[in-house]
């Protein structure tokens, strides 16, 4: 225990220290500090009032919008609700003159108080309405509000998991997402909420100013003043809140992922049996030092703004009752007109403050906003359009349900932001019924030819036809639907057994009413051997995979690969790609793998990629790729006696087994 207190001792001192040095000196992560979506700082610090002016209309119009589409009779009630809300706030200052003139005039107190009583009716019938009306508008802004957020989330998710793969690939277009996903979408029923106030505020201010312009009109240019100096100091620190947020994305992201590596249950062993944690918690602790540093001077600066703002509007409200006092002693305007112009340069005020808050967040929350449409409009702008034109859909050539050749031709292909292309002039062909095999070193460019062949890239150059169609005048989700893929990166999907194997297989439901499984799925499970997993379960195939929940199982790798292999099979498609599907499995699991991919192939076209040269000796074809070109063609007897790429790789998997005899090899 005493060593234990005396390490802890050290790295809490040594912790401390270097808190101290980042504190004077300043976290320096060059790293972070240079982003190419920083070119819009220099816009944005010279956002003015003029400009919230110039752009807030449209902000407004983006929310009134998004609010009619997620609901018009809420969009319309809490509209109307909040006009007619002002309307009574202006009648019940009015309905205050009278109620100041009986009590200010010279006659008795009894005969003061039952003259000023109609007018005080009606004050409080007008105040008890405004109350009312407000609190209507109210719900059905709150009604209003989840409707929006939904509306939001799906426009967002449905563009993302619609997007071309390869835009996952690209950093900008992640960064770009992150801001759309953690910050912008979230503020689509704000920016509703607060269009909604900044009108409430107008409305709330107009009646006051209408007011004020009736008793007198010198009182409402003085009553604008005030709006000089609050509106400045908001719209200076939205700015501030803004840039500082953009500044810091990527900080949030490598938190993020940081903070992910440390909490999972996944990375958990490895990071104790490598001694991570020292470097994750120094590498999350830079990061959020730095977020800590640049958060300080914002909080730092928006004060400085706030307490000048405050100072220019009090000496802005000191002008504007001693102008009044000033009218009052001249005799311009009479004692109860003063008595309510007081009233109503406090309810403006009010109004005033709020309007200022409103346009501030408004404002605030429409830059925020701007990013999330910016992001949905270029995520859809890499939808395909062929997914989408369904005109030219009914018009086009069809894919076959069933293909006798695919044809792979000249095909190249770059990753966003790659120096150099992964494929470079590829042709294969596929047919009916054929296992064919693509082999080669890891980065040869195996797993991206099976996706473009797939439908999930779309190739620079060449093209990729199932009987003459090519893909690319397709809809990718005709392609996917013919499709079936063994993938050596599967997700473990936290449903249960039953809906890891029949996910996204579009025979709908999978158990009849006696509670009897789909023969298919069985089928498949026992193709797979994914039943022997299933067997051992508490609850069979409907037993939850995953230990975050109550009853949930855990998996071993290979279990799940056996599952993964099952969802392959249940699929009823003529394309079957498996990349690496043995990659968990001891020995004896791989050769009955691959037999069973054999017998359950009958009929099917296999592509197999894999590093195990010795399941590919029975493929009837084998593509040797190199670098992302196709470099050897044939099958496993004529490869071997070129003795090329392929035999080399072969004859070293072969040794290690202790095969390695020149028979073998030919084998």
């Amino acid at each position: 225990m005493g060593r234990r207190r005396r390490l802890t001792q050290r790295f809490t001192h040594h912790r401390t220290r270097r808190n101290r040095r980042e504190a004077t000196a300043g976290p320096r992560l060059p790293e972070l500090t240079a982003h190419t979506w920083h070119a819009k700082d220099r816009e944005l610090a010279e956002t003015g009032l003029s400009t919230v002016a110039r752009r807030l209309p449209a902000v407004i119009a983006q929310a009134a919008r998004l609010a009619w589409r997620a609901s018009p009779a809420d969009t319309i009630a809490t509209i109307s609700l909040n006009l007619v809300a002002g309307i009574f706030t202006a009648f019940w200052l009015l309905a205050t003159t009278g109620v100041l003139t009986a009590l200010f005039s010279g006659r008795p107190t009894p005969d003061r108080v039952r003259e000023a009583l109609p007018s005080l009716l009606l004050v409080a019938a007008a105040v008890a309405l405004r109350a009312g009306l407000q609190a209507c508008a109210g719900w059905s802004q709150s009604r209003l509000n989840p409707q929006v957020r939904r509306l939001a989330e799906l426009r967002l998710y449905e563009a993302t998991t619609a997007v071309h793969l390869a835009a996952l690939d690209d950093s900008d277009f992640l960064d770009e997402l992150q801001r759309a996903q953690t910050r912008g979408m979230t503020s689509a029923p704000r920016v509703v909420q607060e269009a909604v106030d900044v009108l409430t505020g107008i409305v709330g201010l107009a009646a006051a100013a209408g007011t004020l312009g009736v008793l007198h009109p010198l009182l409402l240019p003085l009553l604008l003043l005030t709006a000089v100096p609050e509106g400045w100091a908001s719209v200076r620190s939205a700015r501030m809140q803004y840039l500082t947020m953009l500044s810091l994305v990527e900080v949030y992201r490598r938190k993020w992922i940081l903070s992910d590596l440390m909490i999972q249950r996944e990375h958990a062993a490895e990071v104790r049996s490598f001694t991570m944690r020292p470097f994750l918690l120094d590498e999350y602790d830079r990061s959020a030092a730095h977020q800590r540093a640049v958060e300080l001077d914002l909080a730092r600066r928006q004060t400085m703004a706030k307490v000048t703002g405050d100072m220019l509007k009090g000496v802005a409200t000191a002008a504007v009752y001693i102008a009044l006092g000033l009218m009052l002693w001249k005799g311009s305007v009479p004692l109860a007109v003063a008595g309510t112009a007081v009233l109503a340069i406090r309810s403006g005020q009010s109004s005033l403050v709020n309007l200022v808050f409103a346009v501030n967040q408004c404002y605030e929350e429409g830059l925020y906003f701007g990013d999330y449409l910016r992001f949905c409009t270029a995520a859809e702008d890499r939808i395909p359009r062929r997914a989408l034109d369904v005109a030219a859909a009914e018009e086009r050539e069809r894919l076959p349900d069933d293909f006798a050749a695919i044809r792979v031709r000249d095909v190249v292909f770059t990753y966003p932001g790659a120096e150099s292309p992964s494929l470079r002039g590829v042709s294969l062909d596929l047919r009916k019924g054929e296992v064919v095999a693509l082999v080669g070193e890891n980065g040869s460019g195996k797993t991206t030819l099976a996706k473009i062949m797939a439908g999930l890239y779309d190739p620079d150059s060449g093209d990729v036809r199932w009987d003459g169609v090519p893909l690319a005048e397709v809809p990718p989700q005709e392609v996917w639907e013919r499709v079936a893929v063994i993938a050596q990166q599967y997700t473990h999907w936290p449903m249960t057994a039953r809906q890891n194997i029949t996910m996204g297989a579009g025979r709908g439901q999978v158990q009849d009413e006696d509670g009897d499984e789909d023969p298919a799925m069985l089928a498949a499970a026992r193709a797979s051997g994914a039943d022997e997993v299933v067997a051992g379960l508490s609850h069979g195939y409907g037993t939850l995979l995953d230990r975050r929940f109550r009853d949930g199982a855990e998996l071993s790798g290979g279990q799940w690969q056996r599952l993964a292999v099952a969802r392959g099979f249940f699929r009823d498609a003529p394309l079957l790609i498996c990349d690496e599907p043995s990659a968990a499995l001891d020995a004896r699991a791989e050769h009955q793998l691959f037999e069973r991919i054999r017998t359950h192939a009958d009929g099917r076209t296999v592509l197999l990629i894999t590093h195990r040269l010795a399941s590919v000796r029975y493929a009837d074809r084998i593509y040797v790729l190199e670098h992302g070109e196709v470099t050897e063609e044939g099958d496993h007897a004529s490869l071997m006696g070129r003795g090329g790429l392929y035999a080399d790789l072969y004859s070293l998997q072969a040794a290690a087994y202790g095969a390695g005899g020149p028979q073998a090899q030919a084998g």
